[in-house]
């Protein structure tokens, strides 16, 4: 009889090891599974298990590739199972190609006189997770918020990034989650961020990979109305419950998706971009809408200097813009996001005027969404 052995940490087990355990058994005629032992995972890894040793054990057993399981209970990293190996004497010890620990395992080896066998890497017959994907996974919330940011977008863009400057967001309601999702997409509102988040991903690392800012992904996750420092990460300098922001807020749908990757390198004027950050930063310290109100007016000019198109209320969108508002006077608009398309925020003094608002056709209102302890 051929014994093959092989290790690991198999704390989740998922299909890709259970197509490795296939493989090796093929290798031979009798596969036995070792998996590091409670104490052995925190030793040397700093975690919990996942379950109980003796669940995991019968659960391994019981699929039909495994002959044998035993529970690595030594000390020596990398080989915890280094007694039983010794009692067993297999002919076979399989690992995978990226097996960290090549050189102790194949001293292992010579002492029964054991062959070392690399599997190749096949074709893997599902989509390739790791543990540490399913653990964020299981922890993703089931809903998350979308943003608006009032001033300071681009200086969330590392290479944009000023010392001393600031960027001022806000997360969201209603809520978006994998089965509903009631915005218009590529739409201005970080819905990448909430997509990742929701998905178990880290979106603050996708979006820099995209050659464009964190901003998004940092609010979502964090939620309520936050100042972050212009960086090349998110550093939050305050975060608040944004309630002054209540019964003021609305969103206009422009018609037209838009792309912020595609608007990186527009010239625009950064000195008013910091300039609507830092007034926007004062109003969150004083809860003051006007002031926000002002940082979003500078925010606006800055982006119809960018050529973006004038939004409804803007005297450059004619009487159709303004007949659009319903004999509303908004504090002040801006596009979301990158803008050149997508939705706008609207900024109103109070409920009844944000109300009359959204009774026009393209406008919804939104409200701060914040949790205090996290999503």
């Amino acid at each position: 009889m051929i014994r093959v052995f092989v290790s690991g940490c198999y704390d989740i087990v998922h299909a890709g090891h259970v197509q490795f355990f296939r493989e090796a058994r093929a290798l031979g005629d009798h596969l036995t599974v070792s998996f590091a032992s409670s104490e052995v995972l925190w030793i040397h890894k700093q975690r919990r298990s996942s379950l109980p040793d003796d669940h995991k054990q019968a659960l391994i057993a019981a699929l039909g590739c495994v002959d044998d399981v035993v529970v690595g209970c030594g000390t020596d990293e990398g080989i915890d199972f280094r007694e039983h190996f010794l009692r067993i004497r297999p002919q076979i010890l399989a690992v995978t190609e990226d097996d960290k620990y090549s050189p102790l395992k194949k001293a292992l080896c010579a002492e029964v006189g054991a062959e070392y066998v690399v599997l190749p890497k096949t074709p893997p017959q599902f989509a390739p997770i790791s543990t540490s994907e399913i653990v964020r996974w299981i922890k993703a919330p089931a809903v998350a918020p979308l943003r608006v940011d009032f001033g300071g977008g681009w200086l969330d863009v590392p290479r944009f990034a000023r010392p001393g400057t600031y960027v001022v967001n806000c997360a969201i309601s209603p809520t978006v989650s994998l089965r509903s999702w009631t915005y218009e997409r590529n739409a201005g509102l970080g819905g990448s961020g909430a997509w990742a988040l929701l998905n178990g991903k880290n979106g603050v690392s996708a979006e820099l990979d995209l050659g464009v800012g964190w901003q998004d992904p940092a609010v979502v996750v964090e939620t309520g109305l936050c100042v972050w420092r212009s960086g090349a990460r998110p550093d939050l300098e305050v975060k608040t419950s944004g309630d002054f922001l209540r019964g003021c807020m609305a969103i206009y749908w422009t018609g037209s998706t838009h792309d912020t990757p595609g608007n990186v390198d527009n010239l625009r004027d950064f000195d008013a971009i910091a300039r609507a950050g830092a007034l926007a930063r004062e109003a969150v310290w004083a809860n003051d809408l006007s002031k926000l109100a002002e940082a979003v007016r500078v925010s606006y000019s800055m982006q119809i200097g960018e050529k973006m198109d004038p939004l409804p209320g803007d005297p450059a969108a004619g009487p159709a813009g303004s007949a659009a508002l319903g004999g509303v006077s908004p504090l002040a608009w801006k596009y979301c996001g990158g803008g050149h398309g997508g939705y706008a925020l609207y900024l109103c003094k109070d409920a009844a005027d944000r109300d009359l608002l959204c009774a026009q056709s393209g406008f919804r209102a939104i409200e701060p969404y914040v949790a205090l302890a996290g999503i």
